[in-house]
């Protein structure tokens, strides 16, 4: 499955559908009007025609990226996606109509009603019929068998072995090829041995994934002790993989399987999405753009510190230094050096408000958080975000691991210059600290959104004008 080509169809077939629906509404507004078009758009002005076709068929199809319907291509559904053609198409057509319209004033009320409802027309139906002819030669390939996402079982018994043999007995398959499983509990039946390939076990979990580039997990384990099935779970957060599990009788009685698919085995997916796709795109829109203008307004300043930090005391302007991003990847940060050269010679060690190793330009500049203003780099290479929870190096995540194994929970999202449990609680100057901080850090997460984001940006603004960085 090629994914980059299942998009650029997507794209493809709706640029050119909303290109159509474009000339179709021009000669339907001329015939409106009795051939004189309101706004301009005759043949002595072809270059204004084309731009405004430009500017129509752009507006549509960021309208439709912001709405997710580039996104996880191979699993889409028919009936969502209908409502959400519907939904995305009907305020695409009344932010057009008041831009488009706004010159045409003194007309009859019939008369903004037909354009309406034509614009709304013409762009859902040459829009979603092709999108809906894709999805269904898409999830034919998939119930035949033809397309499949790389799949693991992690578990053993019985509940194992009678997933694998449902899936396996389904006449249309929901896309699941399964490679093989690891056995989680060396103490349980390993059902499964015989029939799939035993690919690991659970100190492996990580290393099989990636050397097979597994997509869906399914969790299938006899063991229901909620310590064990957390500490899965948290392994699993570190990897950008979907998430699948058997429900007990508790999960039916509480309401969390919810049923999205009528032929498929009974599973209920452990559900990372933490923020609207459209919010998402707006959030990422959002992080280069404003890196963008501040590292330019910020140029002069950048180059003032430089100076400083190369005048004052030997090393480099940068210091960089390993930390760990979103699903645990590693990345280079890049912050002014605000210590003196060797200042971590014994070793990793946080700073405090007293610490020798830090040049009195260094202190100045982190109470300023001026010495973040490269994390910007950052943001524009896509590794960190304005907002969320600040990166640290693997030497101290495996240490707050053992005191909180739910840190990994922070990994859901990217690293970003400033956050939540930053603005509340500041720098953390040990691990304990670190520890304390994390649960400001949760609580952005279970509420992310682009108005938080807000918030804390203004906070982190007031903390740098107030010089309370430290």
């Amino acid at each position: 499955m090629n994914r980059r080509w299942q998009v650029s169809k997507y794209v493809f077939f709706d640029s050119i559908g909303v290109i159509c629906a474009w000339f179709l509404f021009v000669t339907y507004r001329s015939k409106l009007t009795q051939g004189v078009a309101i706004v301009q758009f005759a043949p002595e002005s072809p270059v204004k025609f084309f731009i405004r076709l430009a500017l129509f068929a752009c507006f549509w199809l960021i309208l439709f990226s912001l709405a997710g319907f580039y996104n996880d291509v191979f699993r889409r559904s028919r009936i969502k996606e209908l409502g959400s053609s519907i939904g995305i198409t009907l305020t695409g057509t009344l932010i057009v109509f008041f831009v488009l319209l706004y010159h045409d004033l003194n007309q009859p009320s019939a008369y903004y009603f037909r354009l309406f409802y034509y614009l709304f027309f013409l762009v859902f139906s040459f829009t979603y019929i092709t999108r809906l002819i894709i999805t269904s030669i898409t999830i034919h390939k998939i119930h035949s068998r033809k397309y499949g996402y790389p799949t693991l079982i992690i578990g053993e018994g019985e509940k194992a072995l009678e997933l694998y043999n449902e899936l396996q007995a389904q006449v249309k398959s929901q896309g699941y090829m399964i490679l093989g499983y690891i056995e989680y509990s060396a103490n349980g039946s390993n059902y499964l041995e015989g029939i799939l390939p035993r690919l690991g076990d659970a100190k492996s979990i990580a290393k099989v994934i990636n050397d097979n580039k597994i997509e869906e997990v399914l969790i299938a384990v006899e063991n229901t002790d909620n310590k064990s099935m957390l500490k899965l779970i948290n392994e699993l957060l570190a990897i950008e993989i979907i998430i699948k599990a058997i429900p007990s009788l508790y999960d039916y009685l509480t309401g969390r399987v919810k049923m999205s698919e009528i032929f498929s085995a009974p599973l209920f997916r452990v559900s990372f999405e933490l923020m609207p796709p459209w919010q998402v795109k707006v959030k990422q829109f959002m992080d280069i753009t404003i890196a963008l203008i501040s590292l330019i307004v910020l140029l002069p300043l950048i180059i003032v510190i430089a100076v400083l930090i190369k005048v004052s005391s030997k090393g480099p302007i940068i210091h960089r230094q390993e930390r760990i991003g979103q699903y645990g990847k590693p990345f280079m940060l890049y912050k002014f050096r605000s210590m003196f050269v060797d200042a971590e010679s014994s070793g990793p060690a946080l700073s405090s408000k007293a610490d020798s190793r830090v040049t009195r330009l260094g202190r100045f500049m982190r109470k300023t958080r001026i010495d973040e203003i490269p994390n910007f780099v950052n943001v524009i290479f896509g590794e960190m975000s304005l907002v969320g929870p600040r990166p640290e190096r693997q030497f101290y995540v495996d240490q707050i691991v053992k005191i909180a194994p739910h840190y990994v929970h922070l990994q859901k999202v990217k690293p970003g210059i400033t956050s939540w449990g930053q603005v509340k609680f500041g720098y953390a100057e040990n691990v304990e600290q670190m520890v304390e901080r994390l649960k400001y850090d949760l609580l952005y997460i279970d509420n992310m959104s682009i108005i938080v984001d807000l918030k804390i940006i203004i906070y982190t603004l007031i903390t740098v004008f107030k010089g309370k960085g430290v």
